[in-house]
Formats: structure tokens, C-alpha cells, sequence
């Protein structure tokens, strides 16, 4: 072909052609990437790229999807960027099929954002053999360490009494108290998993506490939807899911740096915490690479715990306050009971928690209503299977909606209501609900939901003991909240008046 040949293609091609073309072919390739199999859950109709996100606020997702069921049924699939992803509702289906299915639904889904950051690291995200050898670890090594025992009760009872003290430094005057709660609920698994607690002076541990819910929050933002969307492009440019990366590396080199002061006076014979047992550990699993025993994951691990045993408690106790501020009633008549059962002269236990009916009525409901984890973590089909009559693929992203667990209209009388009511019988005594799910359930069910039981009942009781919150002069208190992974109040202030 000559020269002049070249110059009239390229003449006939001119660029808004290669535009069309490009862009037909872009739509094409997303509808053959992304079209659902024969009999998948049904869903509103997506559009191209984008998927059903037009249709959704991201603040108010939890809620919408709530809402779709009752058009589509408890079973429907919708997208946000990527692939479409199942999404059940409702206590008794979410239920079922977690626990009738829980070897079906026991991996986490492979997104590119968890991919480029974990890539089947830690606990949280990763899958198979090493998932199951670093859970059943964790679970062994907490318990050794107190889980569960008179030993870590007095541990968190230690820190309530310096948070009390923290608290009362206040003398009244209105202050945020997320900073306390969050540093008092982070020294309890510091202490399990770093063998130390951080002063709530320590400027530098505040920081990382501030960054580390800041990565919480942007892992559930709507970057993280385009990046798992356009790996290969947001790889490439700027923008918020930067700082989310640099986040964790921040985080990660904090770890290291922890788990490099644990070499130097190491002790395999006497382990103080999970890094030291996690290390005397590596030894014993060299031979097999798999179990995940190595410096690296202990890392993640690390960091996985180190979250968890943050986020999620100190939101709730969080919300808890705000609660008592909003509901002074209810807030009366939890430190009456306190004040029957226990008294001002000694601290509360454990022991007295089936004395104190309403107060552990009021701390359930504070979790109900609080709905901290309202789309559970997803999970990811290990093989083809059937949910409600309709075909589900392997390797589908599915999801349980816990907002529809909590706020199940046929299994709470008044859903929509903050009501301790709801975990009361008749007669006053405390009440257990099948419905109640905020750990979610079947194989990956919360290794945490203990610990976390434990703090909040210590926490909160300790707290309301020696403290009548309520809002600043002239405030009237909102329920207003923030959404990511975890939904949590809006910033908010109180006074801490000693009683």
C-alpha cells in the first residue's frame, strides 16, 4: 500500500469515527462482561458502566436496598460499577442461607481495590486453607490470653476507670467524646495483640486512630466502587483512593515497627501477646507456606485485628451516648438499675449483667438500632448453587443485608423505633432475639463478637454509673450518621455531668 493510500485511510477514519467505534465497543464489552446468567436474581434495569448507581443515594444505600426487596423479592441482584452483586433480605432467608450454605458462602470476593491492598492476606479478606489456619490461630490465641475470662474482665475495667477519669477531666464543660472511647476500645485488643495500651495523650496514636477510621470510611466511599470498577486506569491517577493507600502502608509500617521491638526481647516460652505467639508460631508452620505463617501476613493480621477490635465497638459505644442524650428517660432508668444492682461504690461486672436486665436490654438495642456493619461484608460463592429458586454462579459477590435483619418488620414490633423494649418480656427480664444479627452469622460470623459483648457491657455500665450525659445548651440532639464500611454518627458534642 503506498504512502498516498495511507493518507485517504487515514482521512476516512477520521476521529469521530474511532470515537464510535470505541465507544460501541466499550458498551458491548461491558454487556457481555456483565450480563446475567440464566435465571439470576432479578434487579432494576442498569445502565451501561455505571449499573443501578443512578437509583442509589450513597448515603442512604443500607436503606434502598432495603427498599428494592419490595419490588424484586427477598433475592435481587444489583450493580455499582463492577459485576452484579446478590443481595438477600430479611431474618429468616438471610439466615437460612448462611448457615445451610456457610461452606458455599465462606469466601470473601476478589475486588481489585482488596486485591492491590490484602491480596488474600490477614483474616478479614482472605479465603481457603490459610483463612481457616489464621482464624482458628486467632481464635485459640485470644482465649489463651483471656477471651472470655475473669483476666481480661479486669483489664477492661481498668481502662473504663481511666476513661471514667478521662471523662471527668471534663468538669462538664461540652466535648466530643469520640477520642476517649475510641482510644479506651483500642488499648483493650492493643493490650491483646501489641502487649501495651497508648496514652490518650499520645498524639501519634491518635493520628493513626484517625487514619485508620479515615480508611474505614474511603474503603466504603464510592472511589472505592470506581476503582474496583477501572482498576487498571485509577492505578494510574490521582485522587482520594490514594490516601486510602497510603493509609494503609502508614498503618502497616506502624505494625512492623511493633512487631521489630517484639524480636528484640522475644521469649518463645513466655509469649505476651498474638505477635510474640505469632512468632514462635512461624517455626512450627515452616514447612507449610500455605497456613500463612510468615512475617508479611503477620502483618495483616495484625492490622485485621487491631481494626476490628476498634471500629466497631467504639462507634457503638458512640452511639450509645448519643442515644442516652436523645432518650434522657431511658438514660434514667438504666442508672436507677445500676444504682439497685450495683451501686457507686464498687464497678460493675460481668456477674451483674443478669441483674441488670434493662441496662443489657438498652446496650442490644443501642446495637440494633446503631445497625454499625448495615451491608455485612460481602461474601463470594465457592461454587454454582441456588438461592430462592434462582441461579447463583461460583465466584458471585452476595451479600446478607443486615439493615434488613435488624429492622425485620415481622420479626420486631416496632423496627423503626429505638425501643429496649424489644428485648424485655413481660415480666422485665431480659430477652434473647433470633433476629438479633449484628456479628452476622454462619462461618465467618464476628471473632470478635465476645470481646465486643464484654466491652460494651463494661463500658457502658461503668459510664452511666458515674455520668449523666446530655446535650450542650440549646442543642437539640440528631440521629444524623456517616457511611462506609461501618455507619457511625455524625461528629457530635455532650457534657458528662458526674452524678
Amino acid at each position: 500500500m503506498t504512502v498516498l493510500n495511507f493518507v485517504q485511510l487515514f482521512d476516512w477514519i477520521d476521529i469521530k469515527s474511532i470515537l464510535m467505534f470505541s465507544a460501541v465497543f466499550l458498551l458491548l464489552a461491558d454487556y457481555l462482561r456483565n450480563k446475567p446468567p440464566k435465571n439470576f436474581p432479578p434487579g432494576p434495569r442498569s445502565l451501561p458502566f455505571i449499573g443501578d448507581l443512578h437509583r442509589i443515594d450513597p448515603r442512604k444505600v443500607h436503606i434502598q436496598l432495603t427498599k428494592f426487596a419490595e419490588e424484586y423479592g427477598n433475592v435481587f441482584s444489583v450493580r455499582f460499577f463492577g459485576p452484579r452483586i446478590v443481595v438477600l433480605n430479611g431474618y429468616k432467608l438471610v439466615k437460612e442461607v448462611y448457615i445451610q450454605q456457610g461452606e458455599v458462602l465462606v469466601d470473601r470476593p476478589s475486588l481489585p481495590l482488596f486485591a492491590d491492598i490484602v491480596n488474600n492476606r490477614g483474616i478479614i479478606f482472605s479465603n481457603g486453607y490459610q483463612w481457616k489456619q489464621q482464624r482458628r490461630f486467632a481464635l485459640m490465641t485470644l482465649r489463651n490470653f483471656g477471651l472470655g475470662k475473669k483476666s481480661l474482665e479486669t483489664s477492661i475495667q481498668q481502662e473504663a476507670n481511666i476513661l471514667k477519669e478521662a471523662f471527668s477531666n471534663e468538669q462538664g464543660r461540652v466535648f466530643n467524646p469520640w477520642m476517649q472511647i475510641n482510644n479506651a476500645v483500642s488499648n483493650v485488643i492493643c493490650v491483646l495483640v501489641f502487649g501495651d495500651r497508648f496514652e490518650y495523650s499520645d498524639s501519634n496514636f491518635q493520628a493513626l486512630l484517625k487514619m485508620m477510621s479515615d480508611t474505614v470510611e474511603l474503603q466504603g466511599s464510592i472511589w472505592a466502587q470506581i476503582y474496583n470498577m477501572f482498576p487498571w486506569i485509577m492505578r494510574r491517577v490521582p485522587g482520594p483512593h490514594r490516601k486510602l493507600f497510603a493509609h494503609w502502608n502508614k498503618l502497616i509500617d506502624f505494625v512492623k515497627t511493633k512487631i521489630k521491638e517484639h524480636h528484640i526481647d522475644l521469649d518463645p516460652s513466655s509469649p505476651r501477646d498474638y505477635i510474640d505467639c505469632f512468632l514462635g508460631e512461624m517455626e512450627k508452620w515452616k514447612e507449610d507456606e500455605a497456613a500463612g505463617f510468615n512475617i508479611e501476613n503477620l502483618c495483616f493480621c495484625t492490622l485485621d485485628l487491631f481494626t476490628a477490635g476498634t471500629e466497631t465497638t467504639s462507634t457503638t459505644l458512640y452511639w450509645g451516648l448519643l442515644y442516652m442524650i436523645k432518650y434522657p428517660e431511658i438514660q434514667a432508668k438504666v442508672q436507677a438499675e445500676i444504682d439497685r444492682v450495683v451501686g457507686s461504690s464498687r464497678q460493675p461486672s460481668v456477674a451483674d449483667r443478669e441483674n441488670l436486665p434493662y441496662t443489657d436490654a438498652v446496650i442490644h438495642e443501642i446495637q440494633r438500632f446503631g445497625n454499625i456493619v448495615p451491608l455485612n461484608v460481602g461474601r463470594s460463592t465457592t461454587k454454582d448453587t441456588y438461592i430462592g429458586g434462582y441461579n447463583i454462579p461460583k465466584g458471585t459477590l452476595l451479600t446478607g443485608n443486615l439493615t434488613s435483619v435488624l429492622f425485620d418488620e415481622t420479626e420486631w414490633e416496632t423496627p423503626h423505633t429505638f425501643n429496649p423494649g424489644h428485648f424485655l418480656d413481660a415480666e422485665g427480664n431480659f430477652r434473647r432475639r433470633d433476629a438479633f444479627l449484628p456479628f452476622s452469622t454462619g462461618k465467618r460470623v464476628c471473632l470478635g463478637e465476645q470481646l465486643a459483648r464484654m466491652e460494651l457491657f463494661l463500658f457502658f455500665t461503668s459510664l452511666l454509673q458515674h455520668f449523666t450525659f446530655s446535650a450542650p445548651p440549646g442543642v437539640e440532639p440528631t440521629l444524623d450518621y456517616k457511611i462506609g464500611v461501618t455507619l457511625g454518627p455524625k461528629p457530635y458534642n455532650l457534657c458528662a455531668v458526674p452524678r
